[in-house]
Parts: structure tokens; sequence; C-alpha cells
């Protein structure tokens, strides 16, 4: 049967209106899907980032009194967790809680403490970088004959090779505080963990023409017991602190009031005290630090007492 033309035509166009009709259905319920993904992913990130506000300030108000390493080390009542030192203070002249406790550390060769019946100080310095106060503070301690040690990084050797002379034949004690002051705690490899320390003593041997003492102090206070293994295992003893304050930002030194209030108002026996060269404020008032902390009974011993118990 012949179909004319015209009814082909019809033919035709009914099918691609109904072709026309079916894309647009397919696009518009598509559409509608892609719109209902899109939806929920907002209000799956949305719901993210408030989430993540919330938590962020719950665990500002959690750690707020807390006393971390590079933050304020003031009116701390509770110990850190692991892997970052930290100090519990109870009552004033008493001895703090570490994050780990003294038995703890010792099967480590580690120390933060001596003794809580002998009014013992144990002066420690970080050396990160010169920064023009070293020399009070070498000349305060040649004053009061107070040895002291100080830990030093491979910048530190490289820009100040005079003063770490001076320290040496002032009679102090030169310890390792890595050469680039990594988180030590993130670095699992003993061959990476040594060539940090080794590098140091090669630095300081060829700097002194001595070699270094075998003295370790974690950068930031940040460690883990593989760290500590692996210290012990290359000869060290670490050392961490039971007092230190708010010193190392140079941009915002406290007074010599504050100072005071914070180093002798928490001094108590068997103390190792962490102080930082960089600050302004110790080289001003170290002189007179000395002399208050003498007043109050106190006498002023090397770390290497420390190992000796």
């Amino acid at each position: 049967m012949r179909v004319c033309p015209g009814e082909r035509l019809h033919k035709v166009v009914a099918n691609s209106s109904e072709r026309r009709y079916h894309m647009k259905r397919f696009f518009t319920e598509h559409e509608k899907t892609l719109w209902l993904l899109l939806l929920f992913a907002c209000m799956f990130f949305l719901g993210r980032g408030i989430g993540a506000i919330v938590y962020g300030l719950h665990m500002q108000q959690e750690m707020s009194p807390r006393e971390t390493v590079g933050s304020a080390l003031e009116n701390t009542q509770e110990v850190l967790s692991a892997e970052n030192w930290g100090l519990g203070f109870g009552t004033e002249g008493t001895q703090p809680t570490g994050t780990a406790s003294a038995e703890e550390l010792k099967e480590y060769n580690a120390y933060y403490v001596g003794d809580a019946e002998e009014k013992k100080i144990y002066l420690t310095f970080d050396c990160g970088y010169e920064n023009g106060n070293s020399s009070a503070i070498l000349d305060a301690l040649k004053k009061h004959d107070a040895p002291a040690t100080f830990f030093v990084v491979g910048h530190f050797l490289e820009s100040a090779p005079e003063m770490v002379k001076r320290m040496v034949e002032d009679g102090h004690t030169v310890g390792n505080h890595t050469y680039h002051h990594y988180d030590m705690s993130k670095i699992s490899d003993p061959a990476v963990f040594r060539k940090e320390m080794d590098d140091v003593r090669t630095l300081f041997q060829e700097t002194t023409g001595t070699e270094m003492a075998m003295y370790y102090r974690p950068p930031q206070g940040k460690y883990s017991e593989t760290n500590l293994q692996m210290a012990k295992d290359l000869g060290y003893s670490t050392f961490f602190w039971s007092l230190a304050y708010v010193d190392w930002n140079v941009d915002a030194q406290p007074s010599h009031e504050e100072a005071f209030s914070k180093l002798t108002g928490r001094i108590h026996p068997g103390a190792v005290v962490l102080l930082h060269n960089t600050s302004k404020t110790n080289g001003e008032i170290l002189d007179e630090l000395l002399t208050k902390w003498e007043e109050m009974g106190y006498t002023f011993h090397p770390l290497s007492e420390l190992c000796e118990k």
C-alpha cells in the first residue's frame, strides 16, 4: 500500500516530536536527580563544616587550661598526653608531675627532676640561635659559680662558634638538641634519628676540639618511647624539665616581675630548669634570679648528678 508524501511527512514530524518529548523528560528527570545530589552534597559539607567548628571550639575550651610545649607554661593543673612533655603543678615549692613519671623515664635513661628532699637546681638552656643574650647569661653563671647545660642545634654551632667555645671554656656542659630541631617523635627510622644527632656531635667536635656530652633534649619536648629507646641505644641520656616559663617569644618578652613570679614561685627541690638563651629578659634578670634562689636556700649542680643516681 502506498503512503502519500503528506502522510509520510506527518509521521516523521510525529516521531520527532515524540523523541523530543522523551529527551526532554529524560533530561528533566536527570536534572532533578543532579539537583538533589548537589543539595545533599552541600548539606553534607555544610554539616561537616559546622561540626568542625563546634569540635574546634570544644577542643579550645578543653585545652585552654592546659600546658603545652611552645604555648603557655602557666597555670597548668593537668598533665599532657603522651608524646608531648608537660607538667602539672600542685602546692608551691613541691615537685610537679610530668607526662611520664621519673621511674618510667629512668627505664630509658631519661630524667626531668632530681631528689625531692634536696634543694638543688639544675640549670639548662636551649639554644636555637644567638640573640645577643648569651654573654650576659654566661657572665651571671660565672659570677655565681653555677654550672649549666646548653642544648644546641646545628644552626647555633654554625652561627655562634665562639659562644660555644666560651661555654666549654667556662666549664659548662653542651648537649644535643638535634641538628634541624625537627619533631623527632615523627622519625621512626633509626638511621635518620642517628644522623640528626651525629651531625651535631661532629660539628661540635670540629668547633671545640672536644667531645660533646651524651645528653639529649627532644625539640619542643615532643617524644615517643621509640625515640627514647633510640637515644638510649646511641648512648644518650635524655633530659626534659620540671620548670620553665614563656620566655622564647622574642616579640612578647615577659616583664621582670612576671619572670620572677614564675621562676621563684614554682621553684622546687631537684628542679631541672629550662630557659632559652634567646630571651632578653633572661639575660637581664639571671644574676638577680640566681641570687634570689640562693637566698631561698638552693644550690646549683650539673646534670651529671642525675645520671649518677
